[in-house]
């Protein structure tokens, strides 16, 4: 979890108490879709990731990565407007994907500014996939997110991300030329330079688990069964998948609510690009 101490200029800032009667969100921004959380309430939006509907719609996220900060944020204050409003300054929590690296996050604060949030904070997608399913993050664990246009897989050790390999493919790139099984190749060709590079053998511990997967593709029943026989290891598709990640960032959400000091940085790999 890394606290928003980091304008987007790259200045770093202290983050003050948090309000106790203030607005908390949770949110997950994806390239297809953009969902958030609210206590008490639930999920509160669940809606295509689109600057504004309609017939000349603008999409300011493409394959996992914020093409249109301006966008974002004009679509963030439309969804948001009637949720936010007077001196009431939120906290938020906002996932990441693993490899999105400085400039997701960047991009991710300068969009978030347009709701004055008093504090944000970021999770690595992965992590907040595997708290919104209650995985033990005691042990080495592997995480396959199939996404609509991204695929991500990250090794976790201790609750943090130590590893993570990216591919531009998702289910909703399937179809003509582009099949299931390109999908599951590329997760397997991941999990493999994993297996490869890592001489503590905490991906092979990990793998021994099993893969846990979310996304879309975790709908598909193609994709674990395709996925168990090419990796010969269990693969446990996420309850409520699409949700997972929005989940887990609740998790975060709620925590950072009752314990607003303990804001722990996290490193994200920058190699591990496919």
């Amino acid at each position: 979890m890394t606290g928003s101490g980091v304008r987007p200029g790259g200045r770093r800032r202290t983050a003050g108490p948090v309000c106790r009667v203030c607005p908390r969100f949770a949110i997950d921004i994806g390239s297809c879709r953009t969902r958030a959380w609210s206590p008490g309430r639930g999920v509160i939006l669940d809606v295509p990731t689109v600057t504004f509907p309609g017939a000349d719609a603008m999409y300011p996220v493409r394959r996992g990565d914020i093409v249109d900060p301006e966008g974002a944020a004009r679509m963030l204050e439309r969804l948001f407007r009637r949720r936010v409003s007077g001196f009431r300054r939120p906290l938020i929590v906002v996932t990441t994907p693993v490899l999105g690296g400085p400039r997701f996050r960047s991009a991710a604060l300068t969009a978030l500014e347009v709701l004055h949030p008093r504090t944000v904070l970021t999770v690595p997608t992965a992590k907040a996939i595997a708290l919104g399913a209650g995985a033990d993050l005691g042990r080495p664990l592997l995480v396959a997110d199939i996404g609509a246009h991204v695929t991500e897989v990250a090794l976790l050790c201790d609750g943090e991300v130590t590893d993570a390999y990216r591919t531009a493919l998702g289910t909703g790139d399937i179809g003509g030329s582009v099949t299931f099984r390109d999908i599951t190749g590329a997760v397997v060709a991941m999990v493999t330079h994993m297996l490869r590079l890592d001489e503590s053998e905490q991906t092979l511990d990990a793998l021994g688990r099993g893969l846990l997967l979310a996304g879309g593709g975790a709908l598909r029943p193609e994709f674990t069964y395709d996925l168990t026989g090419q990796l010969r290891v269990p693969v446990q598709p996420v309850p409520a998948p699409h949700t997972a990640a929005l989940r887990g960032a609740s998790h975060v959400l709620e925590s950072a609510h009752r314990h607003p000091a303990t804001h722990a940085e996290e490193h994200v790999p920058e190699r591990g690009t496919t």
